[in-house]
């Protein structure tokens, strides 16, 4: 049975990987952005760790664990130019083998003055995207999980209004006692349901931001590192900047084989004593590559974070570099409504 499930998915996924690779920039690329502080300080995304955080279960449904039981989470994060994005996040069990989470994720990107084509000042408005999750979990054995999620998305910029609806599948495979992790994931399996504007007289329909993406965790036998190695965007395998356009810029330049290979890739580390305290750092070789400049030194792509427990309280920083000078800010609390008696 589950044999043919794989079969079934490796099909559905090869088919959408083929058509998203024929179309241009996608729509919703706020589902892509890091939903806590930790996701943020790994590069971004994690599919494999399954760990007693809520967040990674919006990365890859089949992370959702037992641990995450009344858990709650909540993220703000102060991204570039004054746009400002967060997600809230609720998880709960249902069964033994079965496990729910809801929660949003949202983005605004500010108030912006209206003016008419002579500069006058007509008024302003307002830009955002929101999604809702429902994440849902099943463990089929002490080392395998499942699970799918269902996003909603609701988009206005201005008087454009625009709503679809996106999903989520991912597996998740675990050896506990080697302090090992592997997932794969499936994310932004959908489509538009309405546009932003019509097209001789049709709806105008653009495609979401799928990807694959697949990555291992492994924490060392006797010191307190993790390592994880996450491979996104694997239904495409060429990520140039601005390919196909006829740019005269450094950043156009043709990669070779191996600076593409390393450009679907993203490099973590974290220092975990314990459950109650972390540090975390993470090399993102696409974000570098397209961010970099030409005779300054960057370190745009890396990443850094911390997070520690404190009374009841898990409270997270994380840090993502953009140029020198120019970095996104993510900060996170988690609670268990358990550790309160409820």
């Amino acid at each position: 049975m589950y044999r043919k499930i794989l079969i079934y998915i490796i099909l559905i996924a090869g088919s959408i990987s083929t058509l998203h690779s024929q179309v241009g920039n996608s729509v919703y690329s706020f589902l892509d952005l890091p939903v806590s502080s930790r996701i943020a300080s790994l590069g971004g995304s994690n599919v494999s760790l399954r760990d007693n955080d809520l967040s990674f279960s919006f990365c890859n449904p089949a992370l959702l664990s037992s641990e995450n039981n009344k858990q709650i989470s909540l993220s703000i994060a102060n991204y570039l130019a004054g746009i400002k994005f967060g997600t809230a996040m609720y998880g709960f069990q249902l069964k033994e083998k079965h496990l729910l989470a809801v929660g949003m994720q949202y983005i605004d990107y500010g108030k912006f003055v209206e003016t008419s084509e002579t500069n006058e000042e007509l008024g302003s408005f307002t830009a955002k995207d929101m999604a809702l999750y429902l994440i849902y979990n099943y463990k089929i054995s002490d080392r395998i999980s499942v699970g799918g999620t269902l996003k909603p998305v609701y988009s206005v910029y201005e008087r454009y209004t625009s709503y679809g609806v996106a999903m989520d599948a991912g597996a998740s495979y675990a050896i506990p006692e080697k302090f090992f992790y592997a997932g794969i994931t499936l994310r932004n399996i959908g489509t538009q349901l309405k546009g932003y504007y019509n097209t001789g007289g049709n709806q105008h329909y653009e495609p979401l931001p799928f990807q694959i993406e697949a990555g291992i965790s492994k924490k060392l036998n006797h010191a307190p590192f993790r390592f994880s190695l996450t491979l996104h965007n694997l239904q495409r395998w060429n990520l140039n900047y601005l390919s196909g356009e006829n740019v005269d810029d450094e950043l156009t330049k043709e990669a070779s084989f191996l600076d593409m290979a390393l450009r679907h890739t993203i490099i973590g580390v974290e220092f975990v004593p314990g459950k109650n305290f972390y540090l975390s750092a993470a090399y993102n070789h696409r974000r570098h590559s397209e961010l970099k400049m030409t005779g300054f030194k960057s370190a745009a792509g890396f990443s850094f974070g911390g997070g520690i427990k404190l009374y009841k309280f898990h409270v997270g920083f994380g840090m993502s570099t953009f140029q020198t000078g120019l970095s996104a800010y993510q900060f996170s609390i988690a609670t268990a409504l358990n550790d309160f008696g409820l």
